[in-house]
């Protein structure tokens, strides 16, 4: 089964880093990928997304028309700043896994979802 791993941080925080410090981050993250991908647990590499403020928002109007606004609807501290896609037997080897994420400055929580089949 397919689960995602959300990555959640403060992009301020990451933006913020020196190219050092985002260097050491970085490295942290290939040697995660490079742990798990031998072993058929990443089924997709996953994405970095840009910071908050490239981002637009599509959401119903009043009248049922799209309405886009720029940056993400809400003002949160968080925000999803990277998506990896897992294959795993089940939620708790997909958290297992999930857990060893090296957490640093700019990533603070991940949350691990089911994908929705729908075959």
């Amino acid at each position: 089964m397919r689960y995602a791993m959300l990555i959640f941080g403060d992009d301020r925080e990451w933006t913020g880093l020196s190219p050092a410090d985002e260097q050491d981050v970085m490295t942290g993250v290939y040697e995660w990928f490079e742990r798990w991908q031998p072993t058929g647990r990443i089924a997709d590499g996953g994405a970095e997304l840009q910071p908050r403020e490239t981002a637009r928002t599509v959401r119903a109007g009043t009248d049922g028309r799209p309405v886009v606004t720029d940056g993400p609807y809400l003002e949160l501290k968080e925000v999803i700043g990277a998506v990896v896609i897992l294959e795993c037997d089940d939620l708790d080897e997909a958290t297992r896994i999930a857990a060893t994420w090296p957490l640093a400055a700019g990533m603070s929580a991940v949350e691990v979802r089911p994908v929705m089949s729908r075959e």
